[in-house]
């Protein structure tokens, strides 16, 4: 009769299942690794992108504030074209503010508003000279004068 022999016990170090596991383990978690590093990396790379984006925009923002005159109050540009006319023609009238709450023209042809550039045609009938008076909201005021040659 067959004497009944107990299995041989194998040592857990002979298993090349847990061999292969461990590789496979240190093999996903370098893996992961890499996948957070450059995904922490990208996001530094976007937001730096970004702050240089919204550095651009403030610069190109306060560069424009500026062209239109900043804070402060200016009459920008009062002019007509052409300055000499012959009687019954008409020329152009213009002007551009900044920071103006109201504006006033003398003598009073057109009604005008702030703006910071608007043209309207006036018809002198003898030489004259425009006076265009801006105001803030604090009450400064300033004051330019164009004049206009009729023949």
């Amino acid at each position: 009769m067959l004497t009944d022999t107990p299995p041989e016990k194998k040592s857990i170090l002979k298993n090349p299942f847990l061999y292969s596991s461990l590789a496979l383990g240190i093999a996903a978690l370098v893996v992961a690794w890499i996948f957070f590093s450059r995904t922490m990396e990208n996001r530094q790379i976007e937001r730096r992108a970004e702050q240089q984006q919204t550095q651009k925009q403030q610069e190109s923002d306060r560069q424009i504030v500026d062209q239109l005159g900043g804070s402060e109050l200016a009459i920008q540009m009062f002019y007509a074209s052409p300055g000499a006319i012959h009687r019954g023609q008409s020329l152009q009238l213009c002007y551009g503010v900044a920071n103006a709450k109201t504006i006033t023209l003398q003598p009073q042809d057109n009604p005008v508003w702030p703006s910071h550039n608007r043209c309207f045609d006036v018809s002198p009938k003898k030489s004259t000279t425009y006076t265009l008076t801006i105001t803030d909201a604090a009450g400064n005021t300033k004051s330019q004068t164009v004049e206009v040659k009729v023949s």
